[in-house]
């Protein structure tokens, strides 16, 4: 069952095992071999996903400062983008495993199953560049910050679809554009590349997420500007902060009236 299998990728504790899984997954999906499946028998996801001994996880606020010149800059770059590529990964998982029994048709899990995949590639291009630089995925303190977006918005499938992808990856083509000029800038073609590839595919993850919001938000008969809106102020912790990429926001069709009136505000400010 496609709950089972998610929540076995969201429970793998070595990032090769859930990358190996992601792959056989949706590959199984894609072929009608595997069923949607409930939650029942096995396909909770687990309150904390599966890691490695190593990285090192350290709260936010004692993550030590990240250099921006020259190798050792890149690397730590690299290392910080396979950390929260290798929390998208359960993130995209834990999303299907847990609200597999919704009332959804086939697309809503068609979607996130090819997020899920894509961010299983994206782990496995930044590991593989990591290790060309000679270092490792594990070789760095990383923040143990990511997850709590998980728990917060374990209960509703809405709040999780406003913050993961409309908030968290919505950032993420914030910063993109200026990484990728710095690759090219310091001559570091192939980490470019990658990066460019994951900026273009995070679009379509911003697009996917607000289809399924807005689709929920039809359903249910709520302003999907300002239900995101509520749900950031409620379960978001830190303010959003510009700049703004609204080009790429937009592309993906997450206007400003959606995020623009959240700018600068402190977090859990408002109901």
């Amino acid at each position: 069952m496609l709950a089972v299998s998610a929540a076995g990728i969201v429970r793998a504790c070595r990032p090769a095992q859930k990358v190996r899984l992601a792959r056989e997954t949706a590959s199984a999906w894609r072929r009608r071999t595997l069923c949607r499946g409930r939650r029942a028998g096995g396909g909770a996801p687990p309150e904390r996903p599966g890691r490695p001994e190593r990285p090192i996880l350290l709260p936010p606020r004692d993550m030590p400062r990240r250099g921006r010149g020259g190798e050792a800059g890149r690397i730590a770059l690299l290392h910080a983008l396979a950390h929260i590529e290798l929390n998208a990964i359960d993130l995209s998982w834990d999303l299907i495993a847990r609200f597999a029994g919704d009332d959804l048709p086939r697309a809503f899990f068609d979607d996130w199953v090819r997020v899920g995949a894509e961010e299983a590639e994206h782990f496995a291009l930044v590991e593989q560049r990591l290790r060309d630089l000679g270092a490792g995925y594990g070789d760095l303190p990383a923040h143990d910050g990511l997850w709590q977006a998980a728990q917060d918005t374990a209960h509703s499938l809405l709040a999780r679809l406003a913050i993961i992808p409309l908030v968290l990856e919505a950032r993420g083509l914030d910063v993109a554009p200026a990484m990728i000029e710095r690759a090219r800038n310091a001559g570091d073609t192939r980490t470019a590349e990658i990066l460019q590839t994951v900026y273009r595919e995070e679009k379509g993850h911003v697009a996917i997420g607000l289809r399924w919001f807005r689709f929920l938000c039809e359903r249910r008969s709520l302003a999907p500007e300002t239900t995101f809106q509520a749900l950031v102020r409620r379960h978001f912790r830190s303010a959003l902060k510009p700049p703004f990429n609204d080009e790429a926001r937009s592309a993906a069709g997450l206007t400003p009236g959606f995020y623009r009136p959240l700018a600068g505000l402190s977090p859990h400010s408002g109901s």
